[in-house]
């Protein structure tokens, strides 16, 4: 059975929670260098004082009132202003239960109902299996794999790039 969950803004009151999961090496793994490890009270702070003040989609994953993740969409600007790329971190205790993969179709939806976009991407190592899955099962289409160009803790990783094309999306 999937784990009912929620998606809304971020508070200061999810402080606690988001400290108590992001401070985990685990998921920092499987993100850009901007997500820190350790996290601590400032980093969580600052990333919720930040996302008040942006024009990006950041969400909070709600499981039971209690703040498990994070979900976003990031607009592009200039010449890849008809792009967005989507962003998810889950608490570990959380991963298996089927969450992730009905975040991205809300993420989906979202994109292409508020923003003029035709593309949105996703970036995940090489390494990372389960997320290629979830946006595979959602319908992302595998456009190229980087050998070698991500550089994350001290070694040299695949890049996977995959994407979700407006004229495939059916609401």
């Amino acid at each position: 059975m999937r784990t009912e969950f929620k998606l809304r803004p971020w508070s200061i009151k999810d402080l606690p929670n988001l400290i108590k999961y992001a401070n985990n090496f685990n998921i920092a793994n499987n993100m850009f260098d901007g997500f820190p490890h350790p996290y601590t009270e400032e980093d969580g702070k600052k990333f919720i004082q930040v996302i008040k003040k942006s024009k990006d989609l950041i969400l909070c994953i709600d499981v039971n009132g209690e703040a498990v993740g994070s979900a976003g969409i990031h607009l592009k600007k200039d010449i890849y202003r008809k792009n967005a790329e989507i962003g998810y971190w889950l608490a570990e205790p959380f991963w298996g239960q089927g969450i992730i993969t009905h975040v991205v179709p809300k993420l989906v939806d979202y994109a292409f109902e508020k923003f003029d976009i035709e593309r949105l991407y996703a970036i995940v190592y090489g390494r990372n299996v389960p997320s290629q899955k979830v946006l595979e099962k959602n319908g992302f289409k595998l456009e190229g794999r980087f050998e070698k160009t991500i550089f994350k803790n001290e070694k040299l990783e695949d890049e996977m790039v995959y994407a979700f094309r407006r004229n495939n999306w059916k609401k």
